[in-house]
């Protein structure tokens, strides 16, 4: 059961190792571009590629659902970035529902782990494999593995190393499950340091009334998806990529912007640094690099 990239290869590996997988559990299919065609999730398009079942449930609850469900009999199965089950679904399988989480849990919890861990300037987070329960992300741990996240990293970076982590535990969770004996070890709630929301277009304009730093990993935890945004002249400039700098600027000039005589730099002030701004994507242009941006500007 998964939707996005970050769950595909989940089920490649499950499926290259000669697990039967007896339905992949998708979103339905949705309009997208400006010509409104049905497009299909990345799952989806996977398991049409491999010759797999696909169901795509409007609604979890849904009685056909849960009858075909029941009708393939699953012995496990598999939650990778996807939707919240009800209990009635994740009862089914004779063995259980596990869950794929892009976090240590229970640090992270929520729909986004990745983003908020760059956000928050981490610099280790990781993959949980856990099985699902009534609340969300709490369910009793199974395995985990650390992963380091660079300074230079942003969200993508760290979305692709988890994906490929998580792709190996994943499979590694179903062997043990298929051996027997695992024993899952119940989540210390009191561990639980940061939550990790669903992040919604309001929640990406930057704030400049903050040290350089957190502005730097605010950029880094929405680069490149959904990316942060500040409004220049009256329009949204995204703003991909930053370099912090060494040069300090008073808290009361926060937010303003100076550009060098050349037009091949642009720098904006937090509360104590000057932050240059390195790559950005105009309101209805294609990213660039902050120069040929410049260069643009009457």
């Amino acid at each position: 059961m998964g939707t996005p990239e970050f769950a595909v290869n989940s089920l490649s590996i499950l499926h290259e190792n000669g697990y039967n997988i007896v339905a992949v559990v998708t979103v339905p299919d949705k309009p997208v571009g400006r010509g409104l065609k049905l497009g299909i999730s990345p799952v989806k398009e996977y398991a049409l590629a491999h010759n797999l079942a696909v169901l795509q449930p409007e609604k979890l609850k849904n009685a056909e659902f849960i009858a075909e469900l029941q009708r393939l009999q699953p012995d496990l199965a598999v939650v990778v970035a996807f939707r919240m089950l009800p209990e009635v679904v994740w009862r089914i399988p004779k063995l259980g529902t596990f869950n794929l989480h892009a976090s240590l849990l229970p640090n992270y919890r929520g729909a986004a782990p990745i983003n908020w861990a760059v956000i928050n300037g981490e610099t280790v987070s990781g993959v949980t494999t856990f099985f699902i329960d009534k609340q969300i992300d709490t369910g009793e741990l199974l395995f985990q593995e650390k992963v380091e996240i660079p300074a230079a990293w942003n969200v993508g970076n760290l979305h692709d190393a988890l994906m490929q982590v998580g792709a190996k535990w994943v499979l590694k969770t179903v062997q043990a499950i298929e051996k027997g004996g695992i024993q899952p070890i119940p989540q210390a709630d009191s561990q639980a340091i940061h939550h990790a929301p669903k992040i919604f277009k309001e929640n990406c304009e930057i704030n400049w009334q903050q040290p350089a730093q957190k502005v730097h990993d605010f950029v880094r935890g929405m680069s490149p998806f959904p990316t942060a945004f500040t409004v220049w002249e009256g329009k949204m400039l995204k703003i991909y990529e930053t370099r912090l700098t060494d040069e300090p600027v008073s808290a009361e000039n926060a937010g303003k912007f100076f550009i060098n005589e050349k037009k091949t730099s642009l720098k904006i002030a937090c509360t104590d640094f000057w932050l240059e701004v390195l790559s950005v994507q105009p309101e209805s242009k294609k990213r660039m690099g902050a120069g040929d941006f410049l260069r643009g500007l009457r």
